[in-house]
């Protein structure tokens, strides 16, 4: 009888042990911190880790040893350890979290956050693509290769806690648990995304990420609009003017002093892409009937705009009142959080300092400004993979993706750690990849894991461990 391969194995255990694990997990109703202020004492991230260990242990991967790392005030850090084969010389780490982020609304009938429903390839339900997958995806890919009697470099899986709220502290966490970690060759970050579901795509640029919260105040109490307009200056007005010194509200191009002249590399992979994907690269997103994506006459541009360029995005805003309850009232003040998406290579100390300067400098009217709850993160550009980690992964896009080699492309989002780990890890191979494809729709409503495709990243894990281990 022919022995099965990893991926056999795979497909032995991906229904009755990888969706229902995942399922479980989402139904877990744990947030990230800055979401749930009870977040240190409800216990709901220490239940969303049991049920990962739960079924883990289900599995029986051999050589296996848990350790939580949980100093005082800080949040726990889970990190599983699997002993390499006889032989073996790699060190390879797989990074996933285990935090949500909040439920928020507009979920379609019949689906709720921590309800996983299955329509087709797709379980819907929050964290299930982002990032509880990881977890179940590292370690039946372990386990697949030792029951194909293949070879195991030593493998580390981390879990982290508090992803979605920025990891303040995963570095800490870290260095707390480097005696276990040791050193990676490659870390897998399995935390990105797919530019579609038919081919296996690497993350090749992250960009930064400053936030900031913008407050202008002109009275010191709110005054009938008709007694005071034209005399106080109308908050809103000046916040306007301001926003302005940081983009251009025409055209939306950031301020030059946060501009970074594109690469060449950059440049050619937008051109490359624009040929494959064509309008695909802004159709798949739902529009109102008649509305123009910036630059859709020009996708090159527009993917540049989207994962190279800086922008900025407006997230929130106080002191306007609800149209209900809004009177003709001149409001004392105004605040609009400000998101600044960064150049993957530029510092975002100093994009803070940009911005700072810019909102507070010479303001109009002499208005008051306060800056508050500023958050800033690097973005990230993937190094030259070596060459065996180079071929293993076309290979498996060759085994598993119909036939092709593995695609790469820049992501618009951020991912701040992972410039943190090439710091801490300078000469480790850091991979980011992900199941987060077109309708994946993470943060907001409705949001699913393409099960079909999760099947084959495992199985394309599976197939880069073992080549791992045989070096």
């Amino acid at each position: 009888m022919e022995s099965k391969d990893s991926a056999a194995h795979v497909d032995d255990h991906y229904d009755a042990w990888f969706v229902k694990g995942l399922q479980e997990f989402v139904r877990v109703p744990n947030l990230t911190m800055m979401a749930d202020k009870d977040f240190a004492t409800n216990g709901l991230i220490q239940q969303a880790m049991e049920v990962v260990d739960s079924y883990i242990n289900k599995l029986e991967v051999s050589g296996i040893t848990r350790h939580v790392f949980h100093p005082e005030g800080s949040n726990p850090l889970v990190v599983y350890v699997v002993e390499g084969s006889e032989g073996a010389t790699k060190n390879v780490m797989f990074y996933g979290h285990l935090d949500k982020q909040p439920w928020g609304a507009g979920w379609e009938e019949g689906l709720a956050p921590n309800d996983p429903q299955i329509r087709g390839d797709y379980m819907f339900g929050r964290g299930s693509a982002d990032d509880g997958y990881s977890a179940f995806a590292t370690m039946l890919s372990v386990k697949s290769v030792q029951l194909a009697g293949g070879k195991l470099p030593r493998i580390v899986l981390v879990l982290e806690t508090e992803e979605e709220s920025g990891s303040p502290n995963l570095i800490p966490l870290l260095n707390l648990a480097e005696g276990v970690i040791g050193k990676p060759d490659a870390c897998f970050c399995m935390d990105s995304g797919a530019l579609d579901y038919d081919q296996l795509w690497l993350t090749s640029s992250l960009r930064g990420v400053c936030n900031m919260d913008v407050t202008i105040e002109g009275g010191k109490v709110g005054y009938h609009s008709g007694e005071t307009g034209g005399i106080i200056p109308e908050t809103f007005r000046v916040a306007r003017a301001l926003l302005n010194r940081l983009d251009n509200c025409d055209t939306g191009r950031v301020t030059e002093e946060l501009q970074v002249a594109v690469p060449d590399f950059k440049q050619q992979e937008a051109e490359n892409l624009a040929k494959m994907f064509g309008d695909k690269l802004f159709t798949k997103y739902d529009l109102h009937e008649g509305v123009q994506c910036v630059e859709q006459d020009n996708i090159p541009e527009m993917y540049l705009n989207n994962v190279w360029r800086p922008n900025l995005s407006v997230t929130g805003a106080e002191g306007l009142p609800p149209i209900a309850a809004a009177g003709n009232v001149l409001r004392p003040k105004t605040t609009l959080r400000c998101s600044m998406r960064l150049c993957p290579n530029t510092d975002p100390s100093d994009a803070k300092k940009v911005m700072t300067e810019k909102l507070t400098s010479d303001v109009p009217y002499n208005a008051k400004v306060t800056i508050d709850n500023c958050h800033a993160g690097p973005g990230w550009c993937q190094r030259q993979l070596e060459d065996w980690l180079h071929n293993s992964l076309n290979e498996a896009g060759h085994k598993f993706f119909n036939g092709k080699d593995y695609g790469s492309y820049g992501e618009g989002g951020s991912i701040p750690f992972l410039k943190e780990l090439q710091n801490k890890y300078p000469d480790t191979q850091i991979v980011a990849m992900g199941i987060v494809g077109p309708g994946a729709n993470i943060h907001g409503p409705n949001e699913n894991i393409n099960l079909a495709c999760a099947r084959k990243i495992v199985k394309t894990l599976a197939h880069v461990i073992n080549t791992a281990g045989n070096l």
